[in-house]
């Protein structure tokens, strides 16, 4: 099947544990299967937070498991440029607009927790273009914007994504709200480049963990307003801890990089995720 494209894509802003190493091989072991073509790419957007050790570690633990990918690596810290025309064309569209509250400012507006996060109430919706471009000027931090009920008003019809292990979803995106599409330091956002990258790469198949799945229909969305292609998606089991915690790097889960160091084998790894 060679149209047959799916990748992993992970942060370097820490070192990849068990749950990393289950959807990595999943996808890998899925284009395999498949006789397609499995792509690895660094998603360090955040450049503050991304680390040159982290990203070597990724190379080290994925090579050590088993894992070969196509070359050369796309690091997206070197396409800023992609994501910010892609963003213009929904600004040119009128789609966008400068958000300048806090976290602290959204909660006493009284945002009500979504699906992905707290979910925007709109205010700087409704700021004037005057007091817009007094603030722009005037050097304040800013969050750019997606007019959700305006780029929904723009879809032809209802959204949905193919789900390899459920078939055809509607996609309801307006859950989450006005989501963040770049910021004043960081020209971009997880779900510009995530749609971008894939579009660009020729990903078919989006293969990741559950913990992406009320992300999608946002990327539905994206897709549908730039005339992007549908990927079909696949959202794999999590890997938990003994307490049934879902491993994350923010909580301190083994890391691979140690597991190695300790002798450990690509085996026992593959046992403890329930792929061998």
């Amino acid at each position: 099947m060679e149209d047959f494209v799916t990748r992993f894509a992970p942060s370097p802003n820490g070192y990849l544990h068990l749950g990393h190493a289950f959807s990595a091989l999943t996808a890998y072991r899925a284009a395999q299967a498949a006789g397609g073509r499995f792509l690895l790419r660094i998603e360090d957007i955040d450049i503050g937070r991304a680390r040159p050790e982290f990203e070597q570690a990724i190379y080290d633990d994925l090579t050590w498991l088993g894992l070969a990918w196509e070359k050369p690596v796309r690091r997206q810290s070197e396409h800023f440029a992609d994501y910010e025309s892609t963003i213009d064309k929904l600004t040119d569209a009128g789609l966008t607009y400068p958000c300048f509250c806090t976290r602290k400012e959204i909660v006493a507006a009284g945002a009500i927790e979504g699906p992905e996060g707290l979910v925007y109430p709109g205010t700087c919706k409704h700021l004037s273009a005057s007091q817009r471009v007094a603030r722009l000027e005037g050097g304040d931090r800013y969050a750019l914007r997606l007019d959700m009920a305006k780029a929904v008003g723009l879809l032809a019809g209802p959204l949905s994504w193919v789900e390899e292990s459920e078939g055809m979803v509607d996609a309801d995106p307006e859950g989450l709200g006005d989501i963040v599409l770049a910021r004043k330091d960081i020209p971009t956002s997880y779900h510009i480049s995530v749609v971008v990258d894939d579009a660009l790469q020729g990903v078919t198949h989006v293969i990741r963990g559950r913990d992406l799945y009320d992300a999608t229909p946002v990327h539905r969305l994206l897709q549908e307003l730039l005339g992007l292609p549908q990927p079909i998606y696949h959202h794999h089991r999590l890997v938990e801890d003994d307490a049934g915690t879902r491993l994350a790097k923010s909580k301190g889960s083994p890391a691979l990089k140690d597991l190695r160091a300790a002798g450990e084998s690509p085996n026992a790894v593959l046992q403890a995720i329930g792929l061998e």
